[in-house]
């Protein structure tokens, strides 16, 4: 016997159990360094397309680009792997893109060929702006019918003109009739703490209009986990149309990490005909507090650029203009020819990490700006919106050293994030070229360990110390007392900066508060903290819920009186007009120690050749929702198998054989143990009656009921127009039904086991 399931995740809400029915043809995420298999390029540009580590065009990492140089004026196409349209008389063409353009107007576009010469255009667009979007298309061409058709997307036009064309996500696929397809939950990867709205996208990819939808997700709030009722959206979507939606309940959401998932149960009142593309979900954070957010401005540049003068004359007008609003790093780059001279290592390694291919370009927050300067309105944005982690740091210089203390600070769980230690030199001189400027600004010299950042792993509220003594002679540093250190703190992948600051200049650490606590004290909470372990703070500023309760005290406690709810405390160092970062306290803080509750009352029934299931047996297993539970992870024969955000379960087997089921719920401090086990037999139909006999048949008065091992189950009799006549509990091997009080005619005994149901005809006379 096989001792494998194959498992089909159901969430109550979900229909990925069914077959798909559109034809996915192709589909590319360029999730590779190089280019797929069987693809090529054609035409012009050969050497000007490229997979890159970048995700402009709204995908994810990795993504097809295609660059300006060589220079070349005319058409070049990236040619996909051949697909069979055998019988095929259209599909749908996909994508996402994103234009970052230099001058002029400029053509993409879709084409085939049934012999890889010979193009017919199914779809062109001109475009003469940066920016970016998603293109589906219906393509029609003289090469469908045909076995094997290449594809390609192309570009067309004078390329030094642009500055580069990104593609992800290109799919090719037969249209449905009817197909809905919910294409992200936008919700941001971070929010505040309290009433969280939900909003989420779809897209028509059928043919037909769409007038309505229905949607089911759960509730995520702390106290409960549960399905939430289905909510109909009218709506007048045309054929490819994209809407956004927000779900009519909202969340009120404590400190941690959830997922939401949404899923599309009917469109226009009837099953979608593609339902693989109805539904996902989202993970995101709820942050226990904020700050405030200094944007962090990398500006790409170099002492022979000729276009770089301009944009650092504007980006010295900005910082001027902007004081304590901005942290800055500049770094100097090799091309174009001989470079700038002060170029190095970490340079070259931020180079790399946005895919830079040209100077100026500037970065905000890690968002691309382009070839010019950050403007007023993007810094000021980016100022205005609350940050979800602080930094604060400090350094000094003995001689050639300079010593470097940074603190890195989290309001929410933090993995796999980096923080960056940049030391800049205000203004240099030395690293003249050939572009007419004389003297250059914020300059990077080092970065601390290098280029690739620290990494930096963070629970709620914990803060991390990096320590630095660096020797700057082996750098091109000219005057050690004009130094400055930029600290932020970035995702590696996304690109996505949380927060930055200069660190203060020469002089002391600002060290936080120690021992921070929370405590009940009768009907309040009294919250205390230490001293910092170095340093004397001319006070303290105590925020709790997000509002400032005391500016500067000099004391080491704070009560909440009549505390309802959860309370967050956060506690900041003051040392005259800088600060620590802040520490924090919660009511709540104790969850860890709290167990997370078992599942109860677990349940599993088998059914075979089930219509519309893929497999032939369907094992649906149901247990009592737990309070607090995000999810749950379901065991088999003590193996993890898959998990669920409802208390319900499918799996699918074509094997049969015993199986024992457990589930864990999964809280926000942990996985509780395992529920008690239900063990379940999948046999066969035949197997199944071969175990119960029903005698006599025909019968007059008893209907005798036996079973080989005495198994529970239960006896439902139906008459010929299906209405049942009774419903009797089977406990032992032998039971005696009394049909005497039956009409005469045909009835249907139907026995119900946890392992599989079997109807038998009995004639009663």
């Amino acid at each position: 016997m096989k001792k494998t399931l194959l498992f089909v995740l159901a969430l109550l809400l979900s229909t990925a159990m069914f077959a798909q029915n559109r034809a996915s043809l192709l589909h590319e995420t360029f999730d590779g360094t190089d280019m797929p298999e069987g693809w090529t390029i054609n035409g012009l540009g050969t050497s000007n397309w490229s997979i890159v580590h970048s995700n402009k065009a709204g995908g994810d990492a990795n993504e097809l680009k295609i660059n300006y140089y060589p220079s070349f004026d005319g058409i070049s196409r990236v040619v996909m792997t051949p697909v069979n349209l055998t019988d095929v008389e259209s599909v749908v063409v996909s994508f996402k893109h994103y234009l970052d353009n230099f001058s002029g107007a400029h053509n993409i576009g879709i084409a085939t060929s049934s012999d890889g010469s010979t193009w017919n255009t199914g779809w062109s667009q001109t475009y003469n702006s940066t920016g970016g979007g998603s293109v589906s298309e219906l393509i029609s061409t003289p090469d469908m019918g045909k076995e094997n058709v290449y594809f390609c997307i192309y570009y067309e036009g004078y390329s030094y003109n642009i500055n580069d064309w990104y593609f992800d996500d290109i799919e090719i696929f037969t249209q449905e009739n009817l197909d809905l397809k919910l294409v992200s939950i936008d919700v941001p990867n971070i929010v505040n703490a309290g009433v969280t709205e939900v909003s989420f996208t779809v897209q028509n990819m059928g043919a037909t209009t769409i007038e309505s939808f229905t949607i089911e997700t759960v509730d995520i709030s702390a106290d409960y986990c549960g399905t939430t009722d289905p909510q109909t959206f009218e709506t007048n979507l045309a054929p490819f149309e994209i809407a956004q939606f927000t779900l009519q309940i909202s969340f009120d959401l404590n400190p941690g990490t959830y997922n939401i998932p949404i899923d599309i149960t009917d469109v226009n009142g009837t099953v979608d005909d593609d339902t693989n593309n109805n539904g996902m979900d989202k993970t995101f954070n709820v942050s226990a507090g904020i700050a405030q957010r200094i944007p962090m401005i990398e500006h790409f540049s170099s002492s022979t650029c000729p276009p770089c003068v301009n944009v650092n004359y504007a980006m010295a007008n900005l910082t001027a203009a902007n004081p304590g609003k901005y942290t800055y790093t500049k770094y100097p780059c090799y091309w174009p020819g001989a470079g700038d001279p002060y170029c190095n290592d970490d340079t070259r390694t931020r180079v790399a990490f946005y895919a830079c291919n040209a100077a100026p370009q500037t970065f905000l927050d890690g968002i691309d700006q382009g070839f010019t300067s950050v403007t007023q309105g993007a810094l000021d944005e980016h100022y205005a919106t609350p940050a979800f982690a602080d930094v604060r740091g400090a350094f000094n210089v003995e001689g050639n050293t300079i010593n470097v203390t940074a603190d890195f600070m989290s309001y929410f769980n933090m993995s796999g994030i980096n923080a960056y230690i940049s030391i800049n030199e205000k203004t240099t001189t030395g690293n003249v070229g050939t572009n007419g400027e004389t003297e250059f600004h914020h300059i990077l010299m080092k970065m601390l360990e290098d280029g690739n950042g620290n990494p930096l792993e963070l629970n709620i509220g914990e803060y991390k110390r990096f320590e630095y003594s660096f020797d700057m002679s082996s750098t091109f540093v000219e005057e050690m007392n004009d130094l400055e250190v930029s600290l932020w703190i970035q995702d590696p992948v996304s690109r996505e900066i949380y927060n930055s600051h200069f660190a203060y200049e020469y002089t002391e650490h600002c060290y936080p508060v120690q021992n921070h606590q929370m405590t009940e004290d009768g009907n309040n909470l009294l919250v205390t903290w230490e001293a910092p372990e170095q340093g004397n703070p001319t006070g303290y500023k105590v925020i709790v819920n997000g509002e400032v309760v005391e500016e500067n005290t000099s004391d080491l406690s704070y009560t909440i009186a009549n505390a309802n709810g959860i309370c967050i405390a956060e506690v900041i160092a003051l040392y005259g007009d800088k600060t620590s970062v802040g520490t924090l306290s919660s009511s709540i803080e104790n969850n860890e120690e709290t167990p997370c509750n078992a599942p109860t009352n677990l349940s599993a029934t088998v059914e075979q050749n089930v219509e519309g299931f893929d497999y032939e047996y369907k094992v649906t297993m149901t247990w009592d929702a737990v309070a607090d539970a995000q999810s749950y992870i379901v065991y088999v024969n003590g193996e993890e198998f898959g998990a669920t955000n409802t208390n319900l379960y499918i799996a699918g087997s074509d094997n049969e054989g015993t199986f024992t089921f457990t589930v864990s719920s999964l809280c926000a401090n942990g996985e509780s143990e395992q529920s008690e086990p239900c063990t379940v037999e999948v046999v066969s139909v035949e197997e199944l009656e071969s175990s119960f006999i029903i005698y006599p048949n025909p019968a007059k008065d008893v209907v005798k009921v036996t079973t080989v091992n005495g198994q529970q189950s239960t006896v439902k009799v139906y008459n010929t127009l299906g209405m049942l006549v009774e419903e009797i509990e089977i406990n032992s091997n032998e039971t005696e039904i009394n049909v005497s009080d039956y009409n005469p005619g045909i009835y249907f005994f139907s026995i119900q086991t946890e392992n599989g149901n079997v109807t038998k005809k009995i004639v009663v006379e």
